[in-house]
């Protein structure tokens, strides 16, 4: 079996939890940022990573998915700097989830990451209650994703890796 693990990272957190999915994998491998990749025709399966961005995937990671994954094996790997299992989160896990519709996903991981201070300084002048108190929460998005939240990356990695070979 041929695997690709791909991602986008701004802050370091995807590429975290990208490095942790590379490190558990057997087979014959590559790792790149997705701004490398061209082609995912030649992998049995294909790791695909966004950090979370307008309450979504990056739209870069989008396009690559419908562009490139039609048809294709992949899995689904995203950071957020929402603590899991937030209610709001989870609708904006499941349109992540429905950008992939074309894909054959074969498993899908989501973690909290670290927020960046820029990130978080940006929030608290907004407007929007919710938000500006979503950016005072950055200390305890401090440190993630954690040797956890990675562990939880690897065990997600062997599952989606068994659905395929």
């Amino acid at each position: 079996m041929k695997i690709l693990v791909t991602y986008l990272t701004v802050t370091g957190n995807t590429k975290k939890v990208a490095d942790a999915i590379f490190g558990v994998i057997e087979e014959e491998k590559t790792i790149q940022p997705i701004s490398e990749v061209n082609d995912i025709g030649g992998y049995d399966l294909t790791f695909v990573g966004s950090p979370m961005h307008g309450f979504g995937l990056d739209n870069t990671v989008k396009e690559f998915i419908e562009e490139k994954a039609k048809g294709k094996n992949i899995a689904l790997f995203v950071t957020h700097a929402s603590p899991e299992g937030d209610e709001p989160l989870q609708g904006w896990l499941d349109s992540c989830k429905e950008a992939a519709a074309g894909a054959n996903l074969v498993g899908f991981f989501e973690c909290q990451g670290e927020m960046s201070k820029e990130l978080a300084d940006a929030m608290v002048k907004l407007d929007d209650p919710n938000l500006a108190a979503w950016g005072k929460m950055r200390d305890e998005t401090l440190g993630q994703p954690d040797v956890t939240r990675l562990e939880r990356a690897r065990v997600f990695a062997r599952e989606a890796m068994s659905k395929v070979s």
